[in-house]
């Protein structure tokens, strides 16, 4: 038998195998596991799985790239394309401070990365507590959160140690890789000085500083959509078996970052369907053979807008019904101009990308449809430019029909960034229709004056991002925990996801109202240093009266003492206060008070007391 049959035969069997496992991950994930038994599954399962996922996307790349790296030198590095980086890298970094921008995704993120890094577990901790100078996650839930950017953290937490400032120092490192791939992008569609050009117009955008110096995983999201696209390049001129399970499993990893960058996997198909037919056969390697298989937890783990109505968030916008419609496109639309096109004082956008990107687009889109009449004749990266366009429009038309899609909303500002790489690359991809070289000269200075003279005035004054409270109410949080010389403290906040994260003890206010008598227990017994409570207060600007936050009032039962306070906001109070005292019933129970009895001085005793009362200890933690 013929070598090239054997090969034949091989890949058809791999084929095969791939068609079934991808139909025994359809039934797994659509039609044989129950609700519950998902949720289980992916809190369990759901690191090991992403680890997996991660070595062979890992190994692929090595193996796909080994060649290149092992002849490396130091003579061949573009210097000067190495310094435009490093000069991109260092206005976006150094005039915005480090920190957590948008509260609930970024603190949720590292709460899961928390639990993967200790517990190997997918769960988002919601109660924790320093037990005798070791601090446990006690309790947790899964979150709706997609699971790669909190594992990579877990993985910063692994090599490193853990600290929620990993989150910063991962997208440190993501934004120069980022504008590494914008540089070799460009150089790929119109050469050296478009690479540069693309370097420049995000290093003038304060909405990608916004994010590079916060927690969230938009920079993965940015790093993963160019890097697929540029290995799909890679596979469309090899069409080897490595380059093509580096291509999958890369696309396979963009689709669990964000809720939204599954529609990424639609030009990824195309690739792998565009090759296939170039080839007149299917190109297959084992570790795609087993992808769906390792790639079930992610339709499972969407089980949770099903069995929480509440993940949508729809709360937060009273008057919507249904969380996508074709109804919200008008409304989205004008919200999209009125950032794109905003004072820089009021939104963090760059006017040369967004009049840039106008101009670009629709020239672009035409040259799409000019493309794909010959696109046999075109090279790779016009390829894959073109299926990307198709990701890039449904992204875009995804986030148009959201609910809360306006993206001049400080929180929802973000989701435009993959809609900001579709128009740079539409700017890059229409520069060797012009007469490249002068016209690319005269952009990269035009690119670099507006980082002059908007870039960085905004980014310094960072006023865009004033009006976001819980935000700025954070980085208050953060403040006080850094100005405590222990953290054997107990804070009552219902944000309590934030102090659980860096380590200090925290319960809810509705959770330490309703167990008023877990709360004195500790109250008399010392069990912490001291108990803090976080609270909001609202001002009334007609009378100048303070009224609590709903929800943040403990009640008249609980006696406060102010430690710290401050306005962060105009019309709002954030304050830090002591929990002094209790009443229970007639009794008023302040802390260090005991009706206890003195320890008898028999050692058996002794021990029997104390089993007893780590016993009750932890049944009483908050």
């Amino acid at each position: 038998m013929s070598s090239s049959l054997v090969k034949n035969l091989s890949l058809g069997l791999r084929f095969w195998l791939f068609v079934a496992s991808t139909l025994l991950a359809l039934a797994l994930s659509f039609a044989l596991v129950p609700d519950a038994a998902a949720v289980v599954f992916v809190t369990h399962a759901g690191y090991w799985l992403m680890l997996v996922t991660f070595a062979i996307f890992s190994v692929a790349l090595w193996l796909g790239f080994r060649t290149e790296v092992l002849a490396w030198s130091w003579r061949t590095v573009d210097w000067a394309s190495v310094g435009v980086i490093a000069i991109g890298v260092s206005v976006l970094m150094v005039h915005e401070g480090f920190g957590f921008k948008i509260v609930m995704d970024e603190i949720m993120l590292l709460g899961t990365s928390m639990s993967m890094h200790f517990d190997r577990t997918a769960l988002t901790p919601i109660r924790g507590n320093d037990i005798q100078g070791t601090f446990a996650i006690i309790d947790g839930v899964l979150d709706k959160r997609p699971l790669f950017f909190p594992f990579l953290e877990s993985l910063v937490h692994d090599l490193t140690g853990y600290r929620p400032t990993n989150a910063f120092l991962l997208n440190g490192v993501l934004t120069a890789i980022f504008l590494w791939l914008v540089n070799l992008t460009g150089r790929l569609l119109a050469g050296r000085i478009a690479g540069w050009i693309g370097v420049a117009l995000w290093a003038g955008l304060p909405l990608l500083a916004h994010n590079a110096t916060g927690g969230g995983f938009e920079l993965l999201n940015l790093v993963m959509i160019l890097g697929t696209m540029l290995l799909g390049v890679r596979f469309v001129t090899r069409r080897d078996e490595a380059t093509f399970t580096a291509f999958f499993f890369s696309g396979l990893l963009l689709a669990q970052v964000r809720y939204e960058s599954v529609v990424y996997l639609l030009p990824v198909a195309l690739t792998v369907g565009w090759v296939w037919w170039l080839e007149r056969r299917p190109v297959m390697s084992w570790p795609v053979v087993l992808a769906p298989l390792l790639f079930v937890h992610y339709p499972l783990h969407h089980r949770i807008f099903d069995l929480h109505g509440s993940s949508w968030q729809m709360f937060s916008q009273p008057g919507y019904t249904k969380p996508f419609s074709f109804e919200y496109i008008p409304d989205n639309l004008t919200h999209a101009l009125a950032f794109f096109f905003g004072k820089a004082t009021d939104q963090p956008n760059s006017l040369l990308l967004s009049a840039l990107g106008a101009m670009a687009v629709p020239f672009f889109l035409l040259l799409l449809v000019k493309r794909f009449r010959s696109l046999g004749r075109e090279t790779p990266a016009v390829v894959l430019t073109s299926f990307f366009a198709i990701g890039f429009i449904a992204q875009f038309g995804v986030m148009m029909c959201y609910f809360w899609g306006r993206f001049d909303d400080p929180v929802i500002r973000r989701l435009s960034l993959p809609t900001h790489l579709g128009m740079v690359i539409a700017i890059l991809a229409i520069l060797p229709q012009l007469a490249r070289g002068p016209v690319a000269r005269i952009l990269l200075g035009v690119a670099v004056v507006a980082v002059l003279v908007q870039g960085v005035p905004s980014m310094a004054a960072h006023a865009y991002s004033q009006e976001y409270l819980p935000g700025r109410e954070t980085a208050w949080r953060r403040a006080f925990i850094a100005d405590q010389p222990r953290r054997d403290y107990l804070v009552i906040d219902n944000d309590s996801i934030l102090w659980i994260t860096h380590q200090v003890s925290a319960t809810p206010i509705e959770q330490a109202r309703n167990r008023r008598e877990m709360m004195v227990w500790n109250l008399r017994n010392r069990t912490f240093s001291d108990i803090f409570v976080f609270q909001r207060l609202n001002i009334d600007p007609s009378t100048g009266k303070m009224a609590y936050r709903e929800g943040d009032d403990l009640g008249p039962d609980f006696e406060l003492e102010t430690v710290r306070e401050e306005r962060l906001q105009a019309l709002t109070l954030t304050r830090m206060s002591r929990l002094k005292s209790i009443r229970a019933g007639e009794q008023i129970v302040k802390s260090g008070d005991t009706s206890l009895r003195p320890v008898p001085k028999d050692r058996a005793t002794i021990e029997k007391l104390r089993r007893d009362y780590i016993a009750n200890f932890l049944q009483q933690l908050p």
